[in-house]
């Protein structure tokens, strides 16, 4: 289809209604005018990016508080602007949900959490088919399409989160040129789903993923209030959190949040992409060496809890929401089994220390705790959210933020972060963002740390905690193989064609690790890689939900 410089590939098969739907003449032109307008812009934020790497590589130097903008730290008169009444209480999100798995998106519509993060980013695989899936169920909950569902208006918050700037969508060109993921994302759920949200009093709220500094928050503030005169909507009555999951940005929060104080819903801090940011911008200097992350790395670690005090302090110091980050653990079904009450007690204790911390709000994946964590929030706080929680009795320095754990590494350790990764490329290979391993929800974060890692230990060529080991490719390889068996039971491999794939990704999560120059993103990398783009058309051909395989 080509339609005034807009370029777009045919329907994924089976997919023929919803893309007529979502892709009418209308629809083209806005998204063709975002991006034609913002595209150089968008181009700008990424070289910044690779030039604020190649800085920090040619000089050495760390990353501190900006001086040039130290007058707005130093002012305390500025605050966000308040948000609209259901950002209010922000206590419990359901994370990860790939808006193209429909079922689990109606249970979430039917579930008692405040929000819902509709998940384009992090826990999404962005096939054609999932995309147009995934935006054409969002459009179905905001129209009230789905049988019984409670209205949008008494529905958890829908909580959208496009693509981040790394991502490009393949299947449409405009001016000649591939479009940014996140334009594609956000403007047609701006377009066809702004005015009824905010009729609702329900929207339009977004994440932002993986901004790296204010530049990249002023961008999306040019971005909302341009689509807001477009659409004819009222200027700021976009709302977004966050994510603060770089470290280069987490010196620069209170920036952020000024940036987009108009639209701002808070900031949101996670453990595992913030982690993986200190090996992409550091991993070759020995004394950013991380730790094994299954034994030495958590939110009570230094670098971690300063991390998170330094955003709720800032959020609350201006107005903002902080939010944590996700529980990944899943809860067995037999209530009464000792590893039920185990899972619980962990996970309790876990968002106990962000509740304590001051957060506002935090996300959990499995359904079922939900309601235990909205009752821990009750027990533990007042009222709707704690954003008298000033946190004035701290100050974080840049020497907390950029403390690495003590600690060594584990064969464990090692073979966890490997079946992680293999485990996500094959997800990808098969159309799916995220997966069950070990009792946990798996996604492109932990992924992102685990490949990290990995890369990292063979550069510097770290020995084993158990007996001295040299970490090396050769002995990656060979620990992937011995996994073998462990992995294809947890993909429940049944035919020649699953081995095959899953063989591919181990070949492909050896080529990255072993990789001269660290790959920026994994996601990125796979979306460009001839591997990946050409299973998409073995997979959509007649697919209709990507729901992740489990083994708990």
């Amino acid at each position: 289809m080509v339609h005034q410089g807009v370029e777009l590939e045919t329907p994924p098969s089976g997919l023929e209604r919803e893309f007529h739907t979502l892709f009418n003449s209308d629809a083209l032109q806005f998204l063709s005018e975002l991006i034609s307008t913002f595209q150089a812009e968008v181009d700008k934020v990424l070289n910044l990016r690779v030039l604020r790497k190649v800085q920090l590589d040619l000089t050495g130097e760390l990353p501190g508080f900006l001086k040039d903008t130290a007058h707005i730290r130093n002012d305390p008169s500025w605050r966000v602007s308040p948000v609209p009444d259901r950002l209010h209480c922000r206590h419990v999100d359901v994370g990860d949900l790939s808006p193209c798995d429909t079922q689990r998106l109606i249970t979430g519509l039917k579930s008692t959490a405040q929000g819902l993060q509709i998940d384009f980013d992090d826990g999404n695989c962005p096939t054609y088919h999932n995309q147009i899936k995934g935006i054409y169920n969002v459009y179905q909950a905001v129209h009230n399409q789905f049988q019984d569902v409670p209205p949008i208006s008494q529905a958890p918050v829908l909580m959208l989160r496009p693509r981040a700037w790394n991502m490009v969508e393949h299947n449409m060109m405009v001016n000649g040129r591939e479009v940014p993921g996140p334009l594609f994302d956000f403007g047609l759920l701006m377009f066809h789903n702004a005015k009824q949200l905010l009729q609702n009093q329900s929207g339009p709220f977004f994440y932002l993923s993986k901004v790296e500094s204010y530049m990249e928050a002023r961008l999306w503030s040019q971005i909302f209030f341009w689509t807001e005169k477009k659409l004819g909507l009222p200027a700021g009555c976009i709302k977004a959190t966050v994510l603060i999951e770089c470290v280069l940005a987490s010196f620069e929060m209170e920036e952020i949040l000024y940036e987009l104080k108009e639209h701002s819903a808070g900031l949101n801090c996670g453990i595992w992409d913030y982690s993986a940011s200190f090996v992409n911008k550091f991993g070759h200097r020995a004394h950013f060496l991380l730790p094994d992350r299954s034994k030495y790395v958590d939110m009570e670690k230094r670098f971690l809890h300063s991390y998170m005090d330094l955003l709720v302090q800032t959020c609350h110091r201006r107005g903002a929401l902080a939010t944590g980050g996700m529980a990944a653990l899943l809860l067995p079904r037999d209530k009464e089994s000792d590893l039920y009450k185990t899972v619980l007690r962990t996970v309790t204790r876990l968002k106990l220390l962000e509740i304590k911390a001051g957060v506002d709000g935090f996300m959990v994946y499995d359904m079922d705790l939900i309601e235990p964590m909205q009752k821990l929030f009750e027990l533990h706080s007042h009222g709707p959210n704690q954003l008298l929680q000033l946190r004035e009795d701290i100050t974080v320095t840049p020497e907390d933020l950029l403390t690495m754990p003590a600690g060594g590494v584990t064969l464990y350790g090692l073979r966890y972060n490997i079946a992680v990764g293999v485990l996500f490329i094959e997800a990808w290979l098969s159309g799916r963002g995220h997966f069950f391993y070990l009792g946990k929800v798996e996604d492109s974060a932990t992924a992102e740390i685990s490949r990290s890692q990995v890369w990292q230990w063979i550069r510097h060529q770290v020995r084993l905690e158990d007996d001295g080991t040299v970490v090396t490719r050769a002995l990656v390889g060979s620990l992937a193989e011995g996994l073998m068996e462990d992995l294809k039971a947890a993909i429940y491999c049944q035919t020649s064609r699953d081995k095959q794939r899953l063989m591919t990704a181990v070949s492909m999560f050896i080529e990255i690790v072993q990789k001269n120059d660290f790959p920026e993103f994994l996601t990125t990398y796979l979306n460009l890689d001839h591997t990946f783009l050409s299973s998409q058309s073995q997979h959509e051909n007649g697919q209709t939900d990507m729901v992740p395989k489990a083994r708990l």
